[in-house]
């Protein structure tokens, strides 16, 4: 299901990119060619975070519980009519999220936290944040 939100956000490319806005992921491992599949679906930069710091102190799992819950089962439904399959390599138990963050003291403008597998973030809601982010270089370019 994380295929199905990068190619959702990855639709959004064009509007970033008249933001001057990066288009970015971070994920937590790189089975086989996992990372290269991934990246069929995600037109930015992936960054791997083996050692799972973006992922924050604690990190936030659905164990068996998923089985019980029927979101995730539309989700996964809904992901497999589009075309979204996955391939069951890696934990697959941590939740993920999105994020937009601003430059320096403007920090986090959007912060969507999975709360069941396949939650996925508004698309509105994700250009609204990116443009609160003034335009022009950021300090540090």
């Amino acid at each position: 299901m994380c295929r199905e939100e990068a190619s959702e956000i990855s639709s959004l490319r064009s509007q970033l990119q008249e933001l001057d806005i990066p288009l970015l992921a971070v994920v937590k491992e790189n089975k086989g060619r996992e990372l290269d599949g991934f990246k069929q679906y995600f037109a930015g930069n992936v960054y791997l975070d083996q050692k799972r710091n973006f992922y924050g102190p604690r990190e936030r799992w659905m164990l068996f519980s998923m089985f019980l819950r029927v979101g995730v089962w539309q989700n996964l439904w809904r992901a497999t009519r589009r075309g979204f399959m996955g391939n069951l390599r890696g934990e697959g138990l941590v939740l993920g999220g999105v994020f937009v963050i601003g430059p320096g003291d403007q920090g986090v403008l959007l912060e969507h936290r999975e709360r069941e597998f396949g939650d996925k973030v508004n698309l509105l809601a994700l250009l609204r944040a990116a443009r609160q982010i003034p335009e022009g270089p950021s300090p540090g370019k």
